[in-house]
């Protein structure tokens, strides 16, 4: 009886139409939520999925980008376009998180939501060294994994850098559907460093739902580093994924409901 009570629980709010948008991380594009968008469709609900600047088909050239502003500004503008009392659930993977910290920031009272997966999660973004400790992968076990490009200069920073693609799949999709990551290959772009880090928000952040979802095989944010940015600032809700990297493309299904049970959720 209580089982199907539950599922019943969650037929009704599967079939209740909510605004999802999906904000992809560093290097990816709107194109790797191609599988929950489909999910989230056919569900019923309304799903959004941008590019930010220099990602996907945004035609800026990566290496162009030198502030987070300019680089999170496609979600700004979008987030600043929504009528008055319409909220929508934010859904951050990976760099995407600080992407997501940027808007609860501006425009909490258009968020219902935050669903942070595998994601950054800094109330400040970089703002101090320990918050780069915290935030920034290392992935230096594995070797030389990106190229980079300096258009300012070889003295100064890299302007972007891109996962090599003999490590893309090792780290990225190492669970996932070879097609799955035959296609990001194809797609992926370089990241702007620069713009990256240079994330450093001020003042009190919203104090919107926020949800984590662990990504227990993740070689690139690894589980340690989810696990200290929880512990520092803690979610109202933690659920975990037993996949890598890329859950949209390793357990689309999986990913979709957790994300309806959260944006369910009244915690």
């Amino acid at each position: 009886m209580e089982e199907a009570a539950s599922e019943a629980f969650n037929r009704l709010h599967i079939i209740e139409p909510k605004h999802f948008v999906l904000v992809h991380g560093a290097g990816h594009g709107a194109w790797c939520w191609f599988k929950l968008r489909c999910l989230l469709e056919v569900a019923g609900h309304k799903a959004t999925c941008l590019d930010l600047a220099g990602a996907g088909v945004n035609l800026s050239h990566p290496s162009s980008i030198l502030t987070f502003h300019d680089y999170n500004k496609p979600l700004f503008d979008f987030l600043s376009m929504l009528p008055e009392g319409h909220k929508v659930i934010l859904v951050g993977h990976s760099a995407g998180g600080l992407s997501l910290t940027h808007s609860l920031h501006h425009f909490g009272d258009k968020i219902e939501v935050a669903i942070f997966v595998a994601a950054t999660m800094l109330p400040s973004g970089f703002s101090t060294e320990e918050d780069v400790k915290d935030g920034v992968p290392d992935l230096s076990e594995y070797g030389d994994v990106y190229s980079m490009e300096f258009s300012l200069g070889r003295d100064k920073p890299p302007t972007s850098l891109a996962f090599r693609e003999e490590f893309q799949r090792k780290l990225l999709y190492q669970l996932s559907p070879i097609e799955d990551s035959v296609l990001a290959s194809m797609l992926l772009r370089p990241a702007p460093t620069q713009a990256l880090r240079s994330a450093k928000f001020e003042g009190k952040v919203s104090e919107v739902r926020r949800i984590y979802i662990k990504t227990t095989y993740d070689k690139v944010v690894k589980p340690e580093k989810q696990e200290t940015m929880i512990r520092k600032w803690p979610p109202q809700q933690v659920f975990v994924m037993d996949t890598d990297h890329s859950p949209f493309f390793s357990a689309p299904q999986q990913l979709f409901e957790l994300i309806i049970r959260a944006s369910a959720s009244t915690l």
